[in-house]
């Protein structure tokens, strides 16, 4: 029952692609994106990724996005939802931050499970928002020695295999 749901399987992952990227007008390190996931419109979504990549590294990028969050207003632009990155730390407290990535053949739209966990069964945005779901989960979200992504061990997979990045051991976010 859903009682026993691990907080991973409140969320929504989603395989997604970006098809459109632009500057926020207003926000040094937003980009706005359009991310295709499946659904019969794509995802407006903004991401602090414009120290990290540039708009030719960001567009037809595939990823992970946290799909069952509430729309939330990024200096006056609306983002329904988040793509998922890894991060480290360098020797100079400078990060990395690079996206974590589902295989090449894995359909846009697919939802991600988790091995060893039961299947996801997402919360509603407002429940994700009020019982601090994502927040919960972040202590637990880290990539493997490998860097495949993992929530307390268990690797984020879709139908194509495991997803991954090329940071090992870093927080995901």
């Amino acid at each position: 029952t859903v009682l026993h749901q691990p907080d991973i399987c409140k969320l929504e992952f989603k395989v997604g692609q970006i098809s459109k990227v632009w500057t926020h007008p207003d926000a040094d390190k937003l980009y706005c994106e359009e991310i295709e996931c499946g659904e019969p419109k794509p995802r407006q979504i903004a991401s602090g990724l414009r120290p990290y990549y540039t708009e030719e590294e960001m567009l037809n990028q595939r990823l992970l996005v946290v799909s069952n969050l509430k729309p939330k207003n990024l200096v006056g632009f609306k983002s329904h939802g988040m793509v998922l990155c890894a991060a480290e730390t360098n020797e100079d407290g400078s990060e990395n931050v690079k996206f974590v990535e589902p295989p090449a053949d894995a359909p846009l739209g697919e939802v991600i499970t988790f091995e060893g966990l039961p299947t996801p069964e997402p919360f509603s945005g407002a429940q994700v928002e009020k019982k601090k779901i994502f927040k919960a989960c972040l202590p637990g979200m880290k990539t493997t020695d490998e860097g495949l992504a993992a929530w307390d061990g268990h690797v984020f997979v879709t139908s194509a295999g495991p997803c991954k990045t090329s940071i090992k051991g870093g927080a995901m976010r």
